[in-house]
């Protein structure tokens, strides 16, 4: 095994988002690609993002979410999979666990802080 190579891939970044600031930390698996997306300096909300493998359509899957740990509120699922799905498509179709803690979650925010997970691709 090459030590160049690091076993677990990860980026993170700190960005302001509507003058909050707002920390990414991104993380590849072997099986999940891990985000940590925060307004508040801490995990949050862990959502998992997986593709529907009934879909009918492959290429385009639907998505489902579940909360797995904190509160399960309809407008966590609607923003982790506004802010996962492009990355499990990029990552050939992969779950997304993802830890949100937000203040802002407008949708301009939203797409501001897709550009910044976006930035720490890992996968």
């Amino acid at each position: 095994m090459s030590s160049s190579e690091p076993i677990v891939r990860s980026r993170q970044t700190e960005k302001e988002v509507n003058g909050v600031s707002t920390q990414v930390v991104c993380t590849e698996f072997s099986n999940y690609i891990f985000i940590v997306l925060t307004q508040y300096g801490k995990m949050g909300t862990l959502i998992s993002v997986t593709p529907d493998t009934r879909s009918n359509d492959i290429s385009t899957p639907a998505f489902s979410t579940k909360v797995l740990l904190g509160k399960d509120e309809p407008l966590t699922h609607v923003c982790a999979k506004n802010l996962a799905t492009f990355v499990s498509q990029e990552a050939g179709n992969r779950p997304v666990l993802m830890g949100l803690s937000l203040k802002d979650s407008s949708i301009d925010a939203i797409k501001q802080m897709k550009e910044i997970i976006r930035s720490c691709k890992v996968w």
